[in-house]
This record gives C-alpha cells, sequence and structure tokens, in this order.
C-alpha cells in the first residue's frame, strides 16, 4: 500500500524547524512511494540498453546494476536467440531471467533452465514456409537446440545476401541444410524473413488477412541488416504474453512493471505495461504506445537517464 503524508497545519517558514522535517519526510516518502510502485523491469537490448556498437554503456550498467541491488526483478525481453542474448549482459552483477525470441523462450542465465518455451507448430511452420517462397521471400529458421550449439538454420540456397549479411556477424551456432532437412526441422520459436520494406509489409499484411490466427508476428524497422525483417512465431510468442505470464507466476500485477524498448516487436509490452517507456531512437509505432519517450537515445544512455528519473536513485 503506497505511503501518503497528511498535510499539517504548521505555518510554512525557513526558520521553522517543524516544517523542515515535514518536509524531509514529505519527500523521503514520495521516493518510496515511486519506488516501491514497480517490482518488475523489462529491458530491451538492440536500440535500447545496447548502443549502436552493440554495447552496454558504463551509465547504463551502472543503472542495471543499481536496480538490481535496489531489489527490483530485472528480466531481459530481446528478439535475440538466447546465446546472444546472454553473452551480452554477462558482465552484469547479476544472473537474470532472459525472455529470448521475442518470448519464445525463457531461460535463467544462472543455469540455462528453461522456463517458457513457446514453438511453432509443423502445419503452420510449412505454410509460411510455402507462402513466403510464392513471395520470393526466403527465411531464415531460429530453433531451440541451445545444448547442442545449435540456434538457427538456413536452407543451403540462402548462402546470399541478406541471409548470410544475417549470419556473418553470429558465432557459427548454424545449420546450412538441404531442402529436405529444411523442411524437417522442429522446435521451432520463430521464422524470419529479411528484405526491402515494400516486399516484407506486404507478405506480412498477407499472412494476416489469411491466417489471422495462426502467427504472432511482427515487421521490424530498426535493424542493420535490411530494410524490414518479417518475423512469425507461436501465436501465444510475444513479448508482452510472456513477461505477463512470467509476472504472474512470481506474483506481480501488470501495474507493477516497467517496459522499455524501441522497436515494433516491443509495441505490446509498451503500451500493456503499467509505465511503458519508448526509446527517443524508436520507431513510431513504439512511441505512440509509450506513456514516455525519453529525453536521449540509446547511443546517450537513455535508458539510465529515464529510470534514473523515474525512479529516483
Amino acid at each position: 500500500m503506497p505511503f501518503t503524508l497528511t498535510r499539517m497545519k504548521t505555518r510554512k517558514t525557513k526558520n521553522n524547524p517543524i516544517w523542515k522535517y515535514l518536509a524531509a519526510a514529505r519527500y523521503f516518502l514520495f521516493k518510496y512511494e515511486v519506488r516501491f510502485l514497480y517490482r518488475l523491469i523489462a529491458i530491451d537490448l538492440d536500440g535500447t540498453l545496447l548502443n549502436s556498437s552493440k554495447r552496454i554503456s558504463e551509465e547504463n550498467r551502472d543503472a542495471v546494476n543499481r536496480l538490481i541491488g535496489l531489489g527490483y526483478q530485472v528480466v531481459i525481453a530481446t528478439g535475440r536467440r538466447y546465446y546472444s542474448a546472454k553473452m551480452l549482459v554477462k558482465d552484469l552483477d547479476s544472473h537474470l531471467v532472459i525472455m529470448a525470441n521475442n518470448g519464445n523462450i525463457v531461460r535463467s542465465s544462472l543455469d540455462d533452465v528453461v522456463l517458457i518455451s513457446k514453438f511453432l507448430d509443423r502445419g503452420s511452420y510449412l505454410d509460411i514456409l510455402k507462402e513466403a517462397k510464392d513471395h520470393k521471400l526466403r527465411g531464415i529458421v531460429h530453433i531451440d537446440r541451445y545444448l547442442e550449439g545449435i540456434d538457427m538454420v538456413v536452407e543451403k540456397d540462402d548462402q546470399e545476401g541478406e541471409h548470410m549479411k544475417y549470419l556473418t556477424e553470429q558465432d557459427k551456432r548454424y545449420l546450412v541444410l538441404p531442402e529436405r532437412d529444411f523442411y524437417q526441422l522442429d522446435r521451432i520459436l520463430a521464422v524470419v524473413f529479411p528484405g526491402d520494406y515494400k516486399a516484407v509489409k506486404t507478405f506480412s499484411d498477407m499472412i494476416g488477412q489469411k491466417y489471422p490466427d495462426r502467427y504472432s508476428s511482427h515487421v521490424l524497422e530498426n535493424i542493420y541488416i535490411a530494410e524490414a525483417m518479417y518475423e512469425a512465431m507461436n501465436p501465444g510468442g510475444s513479448k508482452w504474453k510472456t513477461l505477463h505470464e512470467y509476472a504472474e507466476s512470481i506474483g506481480v500485477n501488470r501495474d507493477e512493471i516497467i517496459a522499455i524498448g524501441d522497436d515494433n516487436n516491443d509495441v505490446d509490452m509498451i503500451l500493456n505495461a503499467g509505465l511503458g517507456i519508448a526509446m527517443k531512437n524508436g520507431s513510431g509505432l513504439a512511441k505512440a504506445a509509450a506513456d514516455i519517450v525519453t529525453e536521449w537515445d540509446n547511443d546517450h544512455s537513455g535508458l539510465a537517464r529515464v529510470l534514473g528519473k523515474v525512479l529516483n536513485f
């Protein structure tokens, strides 16, 4: 229950010691009330916690460590695969819960134990590949074979253009398979289709109309590998749906959640959290969904600055 302080009938003068004590108590309780209004903070990686060099700034790192030290539950909510996300946050002071692949796989970075998993069913996987081929798009498949050292799969013919641009900066945790084996994959977390914005958006609209309830999907815009990228997942797999599910499992209400992100895959969690924050460098949809838009972008530690202001630390 938040604390409130009732005004006392005390003359306000700078020389009145009672007023000074009252003002100090009011300030302390205000900070206490705001600080403990929220319990869980969900943080996106690319474009949010990470700068354009894909690093966590010293200011952002110190802010996250401070939040952990104050007792907040900090959750990483990212479209990245788990291995990549874990490597990026390994220098923080604590192990974290990582919602990877937009909430389709959730693991604790302490021991890699799976907390939540959501896979695309085989029929939906085959249908999206067929539709994509008809639109001259080829997919990159994210799968859950973490312990085997495999996170992604591409078709053998898909080693040129945008696909290899997507993979070249990754470690070697991917397979290149012939078509027959590619179509037999299971434990599918997501299928992504990079390309030019018009082609990707047209494909996204078509899938949404033809298969309205088959996929959770979005078109990413703030990416470096292509103009845009369409991502299809299990219908229950989104950052917000999984974040809400996880929060409920630990007794946290939606009003006690802060969510901060920058791209279209962050929109639902920004919109539905108790406090939704979009980065200055975010997409138009992310900013429109937010309660707050940061004054500083991800290259100027906008995350640290806004959370420090909101939570008074």
